[in-house]
């Protein structure tokens, strides 16, 4: 059986501008060392190569740093052989990029920069490079070359094969490619997350998790082909070292918010690589509510990356939580006032939730002296 293990949009050098302190220079670096966890997971799953289909960079000029840590990482798994396929991020426009490559790749590294299929030894790649970050045409067409009838097909590819718009896009790559081409295996990238199309067809991820839009931790694929026409045998292997993480809690009056987020938390070992989006709705007392500010800021500097935005959490007003504040005078009719503009619906929802916040804080202060 021939093996191969299929990654995609490793998008090395990507800025996480969105994020403060040393975890942007952490997130990419670990995007570095993913190629090591990639040649780990290949080696243990007993495949001979390793295929990226798209994307291995995040821009068309990406620092010479970058590449050169890069085809480093490569150069020391020369046990394995690569395939790197130009994605839309880093397509063939990417002239420069391309021609640096080639100059100082590894002899282990293949740079798929045509639709020449590429012998890995047990079985032929070919693949479909992106000339341009918005190709205009399916460009899987090419995969129909001829090939060695003895040898098991892999395609590699990257683009999208689901269009949301009404206009429809020509670029778009056919669900049945495999089956049209007669392709043993299709090796796609473009989608983050993992996604079967076909049998024969699959979105491999991200092998370092880069975003709360996908479920389930980052992995390759471990694809192992028996032969020509062979169904493939397909293996998610973990190899992210980040969890992006989101959690939703959904709270009706009565439920123990600070319970419910203890359970939804991961384990105390995973946190500090961890980034949890926390967004919780519903309706809770201001007891509750504070209970659950409070159990947010215990957990919040476990974990590498913390944001918690309770602005869908309305109040249920309670007599007894106005009571805690005080029974009279003017903190009293401050906090009433806070209470109205909080279920106020003329006001925008940034106002009430800064009269919920202000309420919430209020509530705390008065409980704490009591």
């Amino acid at each position: 059986m021939f093996r191969v293990l299929h990654t995609s949009d490793l998008h090395l050098g990507k800025p996480f501008g969105r994020f403060g302190g040393d975890l942007p220079a952490l997130l990419r670096e670990a995007r570095y060392q993913a190629l090591g966890r990639l040649a780990e997971a290949a080696r243990a799953g007993g495949a001979q190569a390793i295929v990226l289909a798209g994307d291995t960079f995040d821009a068309e000029t990406p620092a010479p740093a970058t590449l050169r840590h890069a085809l480093q990482a490569i150069a020391e798994a020369d046990d394995l052989s690569w395939v790197i396929l130009p994605g839309n991020h880093d397509s063939l426009a990417a002239s420069d990029l391309w021609r640096r490559i080639a100059a100082e790749r590894p002899a282990n590294l293949h740079v798929a920069l045509d639709p020449a299929p590429v012998a890995l030894g047990g079985a032929v790649v070919l693949p479909a490079p992106c000339t341009a970050r918005r190709p205009g045409r399916d460009l899987t067409g090419a995969l129909d070359a001829e090939t060695d009838p003895g040898l098991p097909r892999i395609g590699l590819a990257h683009g999208a094969v689901t269009d949301f718009s009404e206009e429809g896009d020509p670029a778009l790559i056919p669900p049945d490619r495999a089956e049209r081409s007669g392709l043993d295996y299709l090796a796609l990238g473009d989608w983050h997350g993992q996604m079967r199309i076909g049998p024969r067809t699959w979105y491999s991820g991200t092998p370092e998790a880069d975003s709360f839009k996908h479920d389930g931790a980052a992995a390759a694929l471990l694809v192992g082909i028996a032969g020509p026409g062979a169904v493939p045998e397909i293996t998610p292997v973990a190899t992210g070292a980040y969890d992006w993480r989101a959690v939703a809690l959904e709270l009706l009056p009565g439920e123990d918010g600070a319970a419910r987020l203890a359970a939804a938390l991961p384990p105390a070992g995973r946190r500090r690589m961890t980034l949890l989006r926390l967004r919780a709705s519903g309706r809770l007392s201001l007891a509750a509510r504070g209970a659950l500010e409070a159990a947010i800021g215990a957990a919040r500097d476990d974990f590498g990356w913390f944001e918690a935005d309770l602005s869908a959490l309305g109040l249920e007003r309670a007599v007894e939580d106005l009571d805690d504040i005080d029974r009279a005078g003017a903190l009293r009719r401050a906090a009433e006032d806070l209470w109205d503009e909080a279920g106020n619906p003329a006001l925008s929802a940034e106002d009430r939730e800064v009269a919920r916040a202000a309420l919430a804080r209020l509530y705390a202060l008065a409980t704490e002296q009591a």
